[in-house]
């Protein structure tokens, strides 16, 4: 894993094995995750979406704590995935990084607790599997508008995204702040090395 320029996200891009009969990977590792990250990842759910070419789902984020982490893969046609960071205080705050994943190469994209998530289906039937770190919470769930000219995100599709009505509705990162629901990039941080802490004892445990 070799991490992206938003500190707290990470990208995995595995060894595929093919032959005449097809191909073999893998796709998460957790102790490889573990020596990257410096905590373990907690499994508390996995989601799986198709979407048609040209759909946005995102920019979606989770209070911290607890936060939700979570592993992405786009295990057929290929997606632009979007890290947005929009914690308070952060050297990086505003701004975004992208990875192409695809049924090729099956790169992976981890987001640490109070990253911005989003992707753009750039094929038909696009579909994305992810792991949580904790599972969903209404109350806890917020968004930031994925067209906000001020994080100014370059979509590549050349057609109007399609967004749900609850995106589209999302406040800009200007009105979020504002409004109290940015994540703080100290607290952020503090509560991964909780999860490391707690990571680095459960090992000790089990040894």
């Amino acid at each position: 894993m070799r991490p992206l320029r938003i500190e707290g996200a990470w990208v995995h891009e595995p060894q595929v094995f093919a032959d005449r009969r097809g191909s073999f990977l893998e796709w998460f590792d957790g102790d490889a995750f573990q020596e990257s990250v410096g905590a373990e990842l907690r499994l508390a759910q996995a989601n799986c979406s198709v979407s048609r070419r040209g759909v946005v789902r995102g920019i979606h984020f989770a209070d911290v704590p607890p936060g939700q982490a979570k592993y992405v893969t786009c295990v057929r046609g290929a997606v632009l995935d979007v890290v947005a960071d929009i914690r308070t205080g952060s050297p990086t705050f505003g701004q975004w990084d992208a990875v192409g994943l695809d049924d090729d190469s099956h790169r992976c994209v981890f987001l640490s607790e109070g990253l911005g998530h989003a992707f753009m289906a750039l094929t038909a039937d696009s579909t994305v599997v992810y792991l949580c770190s904790e599972g969903y919470a209404p109350q806890r769930e917020h968004g930031i508008h994925p067209l906000d000219a001020s994080l100014g995100i370059d979509w590549p599709v050349d057609q109007p995204p399609l967004i749900s009505d609850k995106d589209a509705t999302a406040p800009t990162l200007v009105e979020a702040g504002r409004s109290g629901l940015l994540p703080d990039y100290a607290a952020c941080r503090a509560h991964r090395l909780r999860s490391a802490a707690r990571s680095s004892g459960n090992a000790s445990t089990r040894a």
